[in-house]
């Protein structure tokens, strides 16, 4: 298969798992407050949600590697940039990434967020965050340079694995100190 066709395949498949993961993310967010008393199902119900994330994630990247690669973007005078600087990008789309999915799960749990909780939540968010945000960069970064290799792919899942314990960990402990 051509290079043009296995971008255009790169793309629906993209698009395909773009709408089905507003439906996993829907499912997934009524049933985060249950699954809390079930450890394992917890883990693996995070683990699960994050990979589908970070495979998306993965999924876009690689679409748009080829599409500049094949120079879909001839006019564009900086089209390369993100190319040439992946862990500078990297870096941005995960901090991105990292404060749109605090903002959306702290909504999520109290409703609406006011700029005073703002600080308690990021500070809350942290510990998580500095885990799930360093596997999101790895992949972002070795995603764009097109270094991604299965073991690189078995480093970052294992990382989510890691943080999805930790998660559930870290969920019980707060809620057995909200509780007394």
């Amino acid at each position: 298969m051509d290079a043009k066709k296995t971008t255009a395949l790169l793309g629906l498949a993209f698009l395909i798992f773009l709408v089905l993961s507003y439906f996993e993310n829907l499912f997934f967010f009524s049933v985060v407050g249950d699954i809390t008393q079930n450890q394992f199902l917890a883990v693996i119900m995070l683990f699960v949600h994050n990979i589908l994330v970070v495979s998306l994630i993965m999924l876009g990247m690689t679409f748009y590697v080829n599409l500049v690669l094949l120079n879909f973007f001839k006019r564009e005078k900086y089209s390369h940039i993100v190319l040439e600087h992946p862990g500078t990008f990297a870096i941005a789309f995960t901090i991105m990434i990292l404060f749109l999915s605090i903002l959306r799960g702290a909504i999520i749990i109290y409703g609406r967020i006011s700029i005073e909780d703002l600080p308690a939540i990021l500070l809350i968010s942290a510990p998580m965050g500095i885990i799930e945000g360093y596997g999101i960069y790895l992949t972002i970064k070795k995603t764009l340079s097109r270094t991604m290799s299965m073991k690189d792919l078995a480093f970052i899942y294992g990382i989510f694995f890691i943080a999805a314990i930790i998660e559930v960990g870290f969920i019980n402990l707060l809620i057995s100190v909200t509780t007394r």
